[in-house]
């Protein structure tokens, strides 16, 4: 799997700098987002349902190609919280994106694929603790590297043309292990700014 992020990476640098020499790169934004959704699977290994709305943050940074094209990178974090009694499976990820995009009057609708990986720490409590620092009987702990791919479309509203308020909706997929995860809709909302 690194050689395939590699060899992403390579061809995506090949393609900005065949871009600067050809003077296709019509300038750049970036910015960041809040997200939230439903993710829901189960954690086979001790057969826990994991489900529930998550919540992050993170953000993306991309250079536009030609008319309607745009490469960059994007990272976030996710946090799912379970058990209400301080369990969580938090997710940090991040990778390289490729999208395509158009205007429409004061919209610009885009859709696009990140490839990348990150690593999922997982917390869970299966009792309480009988009192402060008190060790607690049935944790289970785990953290775990994997690659994704990361479907996503979108729409940005332009609010002027250095600043457009976007909206995503992604799916984050595992590569390996495909029930790592738990998998769902993401929807983003945030700020983007144009040069």
């Amino acid at each position: 799997m690194r050689r395939i992020t590699l060899a992403v990476v390579s061809l995506l640098l090949t393609i900005v700098v065949s871009a600067q020499e050809k003077k296709l790169v019509r300038g750049f934004d970036g910015g960041m987002m809040i997200h939230t959704g439903f993710l829901s699977g189960n954690l086979d290994a001790i057969g826990y349902p994991a489900k529930g709305a998550p919540m992050g943050i993170g953000g993306v940074a991309r250079l536009h190609l030609g008319e309607h094209f745009r490469v960059g990178g994007e990272g976030y974090l996710s946090t799912l919280r379970q058990r209400g009694n301080g369990s969580y499976l938090k997710y940090g990820w991040g990778g390289v994106l490729a999208d395509v995009y158009t205007v429409l009057g004061k919209f610009q609708p885009y859709a696009g694929l990140t490839l990348g990986g990150g690593a999922m720490t997982t917390l869970l409590m299966f009792e309480e603790p009988a009192s402060a620092w008190a060790p607690i009987d049935g944790t289970r702990y785990r953290k775990q590297g994997f690659m994704a791919i990361d479907p996503f479309v979108g729409c940005d509203f332009i609010v002027s043309k250095p600043m457009h308020l976007t909206l995503k909706v992604d799916y984050l997929c595992a590569l390996s292990e495909s029930k790592l995860l738990p998998h769902g809709p993401r929807v983003y909302i945030g700020f983007l700014f144009y040069h």
